[in-house]
This record gives C-alpha cells, sequence and structure tokens, in this order.
C-alpha cells in the first residue's frame, strides 16, 4: 500500500518533472469525491511571489504522487485550469467544512480533510473529521478529530457526504492508525 497523505498537506507541493525541472507548485486538490478519485491539481507558480497559474494538471498526467513531490513525464500534460475544474470539485471550496452523515441520517460531524493515497491510484480513502457531539460524546472544546474511511459507498449532496454505516464503524485518531486500518481491509479500500 502507498503512503496516505492528508489533501491539504499537498498544497504548496513541488511539480517536478522526470527529467528534475520544476514546473509548479499545488494549489488544490481536484476529486470526483463520489467516485473516490483525485482528477487533477490546480497549480501556482514557483517564485514567492507568483500567482495562480491558468494550466492545471490533470491526474491523467501524474506520473506519481510522491511524499516530497508530484512527479510528471513533462509540461504537456498540462491543461487550462478552468476547463478540469469545471464539472470536479475543488476539495478547498467545496469538502471542507462539507457535514459528515450516515445513509441512515446520524450526523458524523465536518469534514476537515481529504485522505488520499500516495502514489499512481490517487484514490480518496477517507476523511478527517471534526467529530459530532453524538458521534464522540464530550464538552465540545475537546471533541476528537478523527480519520473515518469513505467506504464502499459514498454519495456526495451538495455540502454534504453519506457514508455507509460499515465504514463508521472504523475510526483512527491518527494517520498512522488509519493507515493500518487501511491497510487492514476496511470497507472502501
Amino acid at each position: 500500500m502507498n503512503e496516505l497523505m492528508a489533501a491539504r498537506s499537498l498544497t504548496t507541493r513541488p511539480v517536478v518533472t522526470l527529467g528534475g525541472d520544476a514546473v509548479a507548485h499545488v494549489k488544490d486538490t481536484v476529486c470526483d469525491a463520489a467516485a473516490g478519485r483525485i482528477t487533477g491539481f490546480t497549480l501556482t507558480g514557483r517564485g514567492l511571489l507568483s500567482g495562480p497559474l491558468r494550466e492545471g494538471l490533470p491526474w491523467s498526467a501524474v506520473y506519481a504522487l510522491g511524499h516530497d513531490a508530484v512527479m510528471i513525464r513533462d509540461r504537456r500534460g498540462l491543461v487550462s485550469a478552468a476547463a478540469m475544474t469545471a464539472h470536479q470539485q475543488n476539495v478547498r471550496s467545496r469538502l471542507l467544512g462539507a457535514k459528515v452523515l450516515t445513509e441512515a441520517g446520524t450526523e458524523i460531524g465536518t469534514v476537515l480533510d481529504v485522505v488520499v493515497e500516495g502514489g499512481t491510484g490517487g484514490w480518496v480513502v477517507g476523511f478527517r473529521v471534526a467529530a459530532s457531539r453524538r458521534f464522540v460524546p464530550g464538552p465540545t472544546r475537546h471533541r476528537r478529530r478523527v480519520y473515518v474511511p469513505r467506504g464502499e459507498t459514498l454519495t456526495v449532496t451538495g455540502r454534504a457526504l453519506f457514508l455507509s454505516e460499515s465504514a463508521v464503524r472504523h475510526v483512527a485518531d491518527d494517520l498512522p492508525g488509519f493507515t493500518a486500518l487501511v491497510g487492514c481491509g476496511v470497507p472502501g479500500h
């Protein structure tokens, strides 16, 4: 299994060609949450004062998503950022803060981050969630942040994600624990 990483940690990760040329930095991750896949990245320039690029990086042009960089064969895989994001979900604007509910309507909490698998797959494997009081009892300020697998089925409606009951039975308090859960065959991966 490849390394799991939070989508927010990908922000500012360099995009580098196999020849070693630095092309850009990741601005945001674009995904199809219902399909459970990263579909690409919006990009920003490499300099300190560089702004967003008009080009985006579709997942099909990614050679590998690594711990330190996003590897691509060459610049020819870049496409219009506007076309790439037209029908997909920008993680920051669309998924962060979304409500997470079970198919039975039990509120789990709100999405703090999306957990993706590195390497060549680009799979969305789960979510880091600020657990609701019902899901994790206790005072609001002491409420836990937990990692929840996306499960075998995931429905996205507006700003809400609906997970299967079996997915929410398996939670972890940290990313290493979540990696162990997903590696042991938790539903959805």
